[in-house]
């Protein structure tokens, strides 16, 4: 009886330990948490001063392009860095992604979120110690740029996610964000970005399929106009967001 009571306790602790990574796990996916991302617009902000979005439709549009884009380029990189959550597969696939990105202003929102959310998860999530020791390591060699894709493929493997969960939840982060982005630009209200959003997910979901489990030697951008357009950021006389 000792022995089922032994074992039962453990089920116990291993049962609460799970469900409090689950809390931790969907924290990461919260708006709330200061990670910079609504700093950014994709090259929306861009986009519509060069009046390349001005409809509902336009913005759909785009929306699904800011998917593809993500899908095609930056899906690999947080696979990758997911399925190896260790300092040496991180720090190989942040200088790699940094050759690849050639626009500056997105290589360099890239960086500022990556940053950012390192620096949070690291402070929040305190039962991953090294999260903490990797930051401090990275920041005295400055042997990384810090980019946000492979940064979130390793908290969410550090975290406990699945690799189909993790890209999932990198797509919905990016369209959560552009959505609401068009929201602050007045390009639709709060009640239509919700729309907009449910309508987006089907699709957004078959992109997280297509572009799913890839290495990251098979990353490409499958709609360059965005980058162009995106990279034109900084030129604009006027601007709301970092990028």
């Amino acid at each position: 009886m000792e022995f089922v009571g032994e074992a039962n306790d453990n089920k116990d602790k291993s049962s609460s330990s799970g469900s409090l990574r689950l809390w931790s796990q969907w924290q990461l996916l919260d708006s709330i948490l200061p990670t910079g991302g609504f700093a950014h617009s994709f090259g929306l902000e861009a986009a519509m001063q060069a009046r390349l979005v001005i409809s509902p439709e336009d913005l759909r549009t785009y929306v699904i392009h800011v998917l593809e884009n993500t899908g095609s380029l930056l899906l690999p990189f947080v696979y990758a860095a997911a399925m190896s959550p260790d300092t040496q597969t991180w720090h190989k696939l942040d200088r790699l992604l940094n050759a690849m990105l050639t626009n500056e202003v997105g290589r360099k929102a890239s960086i500022a979120q990556g940053s950012a959310l390192m620096r949070v998860a690291a402070s929040v999530f305190s039962e991953i110690p090294s999260l903490k020791m990797m930051r401090s390591e990275a920041l005295s060699s400055g042997a990384v740029s810090f980019h946000h894709a492979p940064i979130f493929g390793l908290v969410c493997g550090l975290l406990g996610f699945e690799a189909e969960t993790t890209q999932k939840a990198y797509m919905f982060v990016t369209m959560r964000d552009v959505i609401s982005a068009a929201t602050r630009l007045n390009l639709v209200g709060p009640l239509g970005a919700a729309v907009l959003q449910h309508q987006v997910a089907p699709i957004a979901e078959d992109l997280s399929t297509k572009w799913m489990n890839r290495a990251v030697e098979e990353a490409c951008q499958t709609c360059p106009l965005l980058d162009t357009v995106q990279g034109c950021h900084s030129y604009l006389f006027s601007r709301l967001f970092c990028s």
